[in-house]
């Protein structure tokens, strides 16, 4: 199926620099400073990420980064992986952000991954959304954020879904 505003996905190394700067640049300071904590991703935060995780753009048929997403294994929980996802503010809620979620959870498992774990503030309701899309999450609250896991042992995704073109 041909996804008319995601064009393709490939893997992000430290050569893309670049690109991921110029995804960040489409990112709101609040919502970057929900995903990472800060405004800001440095080079040195990206060889750190990347030495820890593997991570994807999602691009449009320009080439133009329109998300990113990242799984790594967490600390002590073998086979235990953690999703990170950000998708620009401008092409939200277009089903891009599970297109990349369901690609992440996809290759987590064929690498070995039995557990996809995301940890966001409960009001994010559009990511405990997706979560649940790629199939029952259990979730955990801790203060004002929620831990969702989602297990992988016969994951199958939705291969009829895809991101709507932008509306005109």
């Amino acid at each position: 199926m041909t996804c008319p505003v995601l064009a393709r996905t490939r893997e992000v190394t430290a050569a893309d620099e670049d690109l991921v700067a110029a995804f960040h640049a489409q990112c709101s300071a609040q919502n970057l400073l929900r995903r990472w904590g800060r405004t800001r991703l440095t080079p040195r935060d990206l060889a750190r990420l990347l030495a820890q995780a593997r991570c994807w753009v999602g691009l449009d048929t320009d080439e133009q980064p329109l998300a990113l997403v990242c799984v790594g294994p967490v600390t002590a929980q073998p086979g235990v992986v953690d999703l990170g996802l950000q998708v620009a503010d401008d092409h939200q809620r277009r089903g891009i952000g599970t297109v990349m979620a369901r690609q992440a959870a996809l290759i987590a498992r064929a690498d070995g991954a039995h557990t996809l774990t995301a940890f966001t503030h409960r009001s994010n309701t559009p990511m405990l959304r997706l979560l649940e899309r790629l199939g029952p999450a259990r979730l955990t609250r801790d203060g004002p954020c929620v831990e969702a896991r989602v297990a992988l042992h016969g994951y199958a995704p939705d291969t009829h879904s895809c991101p709507r073109a932008a509306p005109r």
